[in-house]
């Protein structure tokens, strides 16, 4: 992107699992354990790797703080960008 023009572009990918508010601390501590403990297993690691993944499989905590530092960053470009959802 910076080649194009755009010094500084970063629009980095991410995903992860998400449960409804008041979801008690056991079941979320419970899916985190699983799904880091899945990610590690060497077949699936490799084929999300061979994919270009980076797996990250980070803490409930640091997660909520990812989404909390990219939502305002996100909303302002959608909207200098004037996107609208379309119904």
């Amino acid at each position: 992107m910076e080649e194009l023009g755009f010094p500084g572009f970063d629009a980095t990918a991410w995903f992860g699992l998400m449960a409804p508010a008041g979801t008690p601390a056991p079941v979320i501590d419970k899916l985190h354990k699983e799904t880091v403990r899945l990610l590690a297993l060497p077949d699936v690691k490799g084929k999300l790797e061979s994919l270009g993944v980076q797996l990250v499989g980070n803490t409930p905590a640091e997660f909520a703080a990812l989404i909390k530092t990219e939502t305002p960053h996100w909303a302002k470009v959608i909207k200098d960008a004037g996107i609208k959802l379309n119904d």
